[in-house]
């Protein structure tokens, strides 16, 4: 009978930045649409390991990256490949190994997915000092080879796209322990939309062209690029929807700056932001992993905010060369803008070719690539005796 145990899938994120913990969540969604019996749980890696420091340690991560992305930019060329550095990085401490082992000891699992790399690399180094067996897939959230995903006794790696796969081949990941799925985002991004009823129903104009700016979870939007939509010379018709994320700090203040303004829509967080995506014309915003994986799904042609962080250039490098995205020079946002409203050939190039690279149902291929990791196999020992 034990062949016949419930599958349960651990799914282990961390909240440094939101991309991480928007994928474990859209896998979240398409295990319960599409796989009936799976039981997943969703858990803070950081959180867990250290349930003391972890909401720190996200803030001095957050300063570090928004206040000097240059020296951020530094670290991550500097660990791109194995080094020494790296080797440290991917070493955890006996205590932290101890509590990782409680958390497989108390649920269970069948099956561990990471999307976050210091999970990958504790779950790695248990397998590997033989405390469990699970297989254990890795899914890479940005279009990066960074050494810090790369693990021995990873058994899977899900990434977004086929020049990812080559690129862990050539850093001697086995051909057989890579699927190119895409990044995982949620289902509803994967559904057909109407634009004009959309519009209609969150109060935009069918015959605007609408900018959706948005600057991650985080809301970091340049403020050279907020000074820019102070200028009267974009195109009549433009109109500026802008996603401030949970920086209520952003927010009010461009509530003051520009809250007046007949073309500009001002808002925080959005749980339906999907719908915008699909009603707009063109996404402006950072390159992170999971925003722009969202675009791609909808066909919605981006331009690229300058990329300040190492997994963001690795993004926009493949975006750019895709042809599914240009980069935003603020400067020339406005002659960027104009171009676009009058050719409307070139939108409708980058949505043919962002139709031609995206992945459809992404989240869905990520589920059952994980399954099948089990086919045919015996029910493995969970965890070894504390």
């Amino acid at each position: 009978m034990n062949n016949m145990k419930r599958e349960k899938l651990l799914i282990l994120s961390g909240a440094l930045g939101d991309g991480h913990m928007q994928a474990a969540k859209a896998i979240l969604e398409a295990s319960a649409l599409y796989k009936q019996g799976l039981e997943v749980k969703v858990v803070d890696f950081m959180e867990w390991i250290h349930p003391r420091m972890h909401v720190v340690e996200r803030y001095c991560f957050l300063q570090w990256v928004k206040h000097i992305p240059s020296s951020y930019g530094y670290m991550y060329q500097k660990t791109r490949t194995d080094s020494t550095l790296i080797f440290f990085l991917k070493h955890f401490r006996t205590t932290s190994l101890q509590r990782l082992l409680r958390l497989l000891y108390e649920e269970q699992p069948t099956l561990i997915v990471s999307t976050f790399p210091p999970a990958s690399a504790a779950i790695s180094l248990l397998k590997e000092k033989e405390m469990t067996d699970l297989p254990a897939a890795t899914v890479i959230t940005d279009h990066s080879d960074h050494s810090y995903w790369i693990h021995p006794s990873t058994d899977l790696y899900l990434v977004g796209s086929a020049g990812v796969r080559a690129a862990l081949q050539r850093k001697g990941v086995a051909d057989h322990k890579i699927a190119v799925t895409g990044i995982p985002v949620r289902p509803s991004y994967s559904h057909p939309y109407d634009k004009d009823r959309l519009r209609e129903k969150l109060a935009l104009a069918t015959d605007a062209f609408v900018v959706l700016v948005m600057g991650g979870g985080c809301g970091i939007i340049d403020k050279s690029f907020i000074e820019q939509i102070h200028s009267d010379s974009f195109p009549a018709n433009v109109q500026f929807v802008i996603v401030c994320g949970r920086n209520e700090k952003l927010l009010h203040r461009l509530h003051e700056a520009l809250g007046d303004r007949d073309n500009v829509i001002l808002t925080g967080f959005l749980e339906g932001i999907h719908e915008w995506m699909a009603a707009a014309d063109v996404l402006i915003t950072k390159p992170g992993g999971l925003t722009t994986s969202e675009a791609l799904a909808l066909q919605l042609p981006m331009l690229l905010l300058e990329p300040r962080l190492g997994q963001e250039k690795d993004n926009a490098d493949y975006l750019i060369q895709a042809g599914v995205a240009y980069l935003c020079q603020i400067d020339d946002l406005q002659d960027q803008l104009q171009r676009l409203v009058q050719q409307p050939s070139l939108l409708e190039a980058m949505r043919e070719k962002a139709g031609l690279c995206r992945q459809q149902d992404s989240a869905r291929q990520v589920v059952m690539r994980i399954l099948s990791m089990r086919s045919g196999t015996q029910e493995a020992k969970s965890v070894c005796s504390l």
